[in-house]
């Protein structure tokens, strides 16, 4: 890469493109439709540090020429089309080869910055429904029998920091200084719509999805709801995330602190009162319903019902207990 970036260095840009390209054309590994196991070739990962070596000080406005390029001779714009707008997991192959063209070439290994630019410009040209399946094609959970997308995960029951860590470092870093072009109701925005991508997924996968987004992002994503007026549906995030942070072992006071500054973004005594009493009767909620199907003896190999119920138990009496800390740690000062 170094030397080919030393030996074309007086070559206008789409030129040194035009003669990178002469020289890795004969590897099936770097077509999308060439290497026959994707999965386990490194051709794409190798083509990336190339590239990165290759661009390394170029101007944004050269950048962008090389994703042009790299977009037209890999005609992906037609191939995410068709991903993006046919049914998810119709197209599990090509699915996979998206991701790990995008993964391999242009984000992995890239420092904070270049990842922004180049996922901007995976994303940026689709409307919004579109960006947030994309995301979840690239950073979504995978098999680990054949690396293809498993687009039920997030519908079927909870799942795990693993499955979630890949879509939570890129809303990350969109949301970060280094994406200029996104801004936060935009990231906001998409968080909305990927967890409705392929259906409206379970609560609690999108409060693990916060809480591993980081405090900002977190915040900005509960305030946005407090400010619109959706008082019951942020009391049950809330809850979610109380149980979340139950079950991962997070610090409770993190809740409670996080409850606490969301409270001072409604604007009047009233609209507060009225989301706490929501968050109580939320509470009171799910734990009938979870002590109705302990009662029903509704229990599976794991005994998720009463394990369930255990966990949300345990959550409130940690969360109340942080509560009073709070009350009357503020009490002594006062």
């Amino acid at each position: 890469g170094l030397l080919l970036k030393r030996c074309t260095l007086l070559l206008p840009t789409r030129d040194r493109l035009k003669y990178v390209h002469k020289v890795l054309s004969g590897v099936s590994c770097f077509k999308l439709s060439g290497c026959a196991s994707p999965l386990h070739c490194l051709g794409l990962q190798c083509y990336g540090v190339f590239l990165q070596i290759l661009t390394a000080g170029w101007d944004e406005l050269e950048c962008h020429r090389v994703f042009n390029f790299l977009w037209e001779l890999s005609n992906l714009a037609r191939k995410v089309q068709t991903v993006v707008s046919g049914k998810p997991g119709s197209a599990r192959r090509l699915e996979l080869r998206i991701r790990l063209f995008c993964r391999g070439v242009l984000l992995s290994g890239s420092r904070r910055g270049d990842s922004a630019f180049w996922l901007t410009r995976i994303l940026k040209p689709w409307p919004m429904v579109n960006q947030a399946r994309l995301l979840y094609i690239i950073f979504g959970p995978v098999s680990s029998r054949d690396g293809h997308v498993v687009w039920q995960k997030m519908i079927e029951g909870p799942t795990d920091e693993t499955s979630l860590k890949g879509l939570a470092d890129a809303i990350k870093l969109l949301y970060g200084t280094e994406a200029r072009e996104w801004t936060a109701d935009d990231v906001i925005s998409l968080v909305d719509e990927l967890s409705v991508v392929p259906q409206e997924w379970l609560m609690e996968n999108n409060a693990r999805l916060l809480l591993l987004s980081g405090n900002s992002i977190c915040f900005t994503f509960l305030a946005s709801k407090a400010v619109n007026g959706r008082a019951v549906e942020l009391a049950r995030l809330m809850v979610f995330m109380v149980l979340v942070c139950e079950k991962d072992l997070y610090c409770m006071d993190w809740a409670v602190k996080m409850m606490h500054k969301v409270c001072k973004v409604f604007s009047s005594p009233w609209e507060r009162k009225n989301f706490l009493q929501c968050l109580e009767n939320t509470f009171a909620r799910m734990l009938m319903d979870m002590l109705q199907a302990v009662l029903a003896g509704e229990r599976d190999e794991e005994d998720s019902s009463f394990l369930n119920l255990f966990h949300l138990m345990n959550a409130q009496a940690s969360f109340h207990k942080e509560i009073l800390y709070m009350a009357m740690g503020n009490s002594s000062s006062t």
